[in-house]
């Protein structure tokens, strides 16, 4: 078995934490709880016959990078940066928070954007400008928390780049 880690950042209320407690509990709740400091979860998956140990860091949300505790990304494998469809300028923090992280942890450390609330009617965040990050090379999976729309599916992702590494 392997033991990964994978840090989860971005702006508040993207929805770290609901995309954490959809994948490891299968739960969703309406009610916002603030995420203090890190709150660290783990799932044992299975990927291509090989056990895998996820350790998941869903760390506090921040208007600043800066404000992110460093200590937190040591020994980062991989990471998620979410950002909420429904809020444009916090794409614009998530990918302030992924340039940076990729300058600490270097820049082949797998990683994924997710844009998270894809099931609300009023999005910011143009088709067009989800295909530019993807021309660049991002990696960006849109995602629902509350309808479990491409949890699962993100995860999986995050881990494969892993374990590729």
């Amino acid at each position: 078995m392997v033991s990964k880690k994978v840090c989860m950042l971005g702006a508040f209320s993207v929805g770290k934490t609901s995309l954490v407690e959809q994948y490891v509990r299968s739960i969703f709740s309406d009610q916002y709880l603030s995420t203090v400091g890190v709150k660290i979860s783990k799932k044992l998956i299975t990927l291509d016959a090989t056990e895998v140990n996820l350790v998941l860091w869903d760390m506090e949300g921040k208007d600043e990078f800066v404000d992110i505790n460093m200590a937190y990304l040591r020994g980062a494998m991989g990471f998620l940066v979410v950002a909420d469809l429904s809020r444009r300028e916090t794409l614009d923090e998530a990918l302030q928070i992924r340039n940076s992280v990729l300058e600490i942890l270097g820049e082949k450390t797998p990683n994924i954007l997710l844009l998270n609330k894809c099931d609300l009617e009023t999005l910011e965040i143009p088709e067009t400008q989800i295909a530019s990050l993807e021309a660049r090379g991002i990696s960006v999976i849109k995602t629902s928390a509350k309808l479990n729309i491409g949890v699962n599916e993100a995860f999986l992702a995050i881990s494969t780049k892993m374990l590729a590494v």
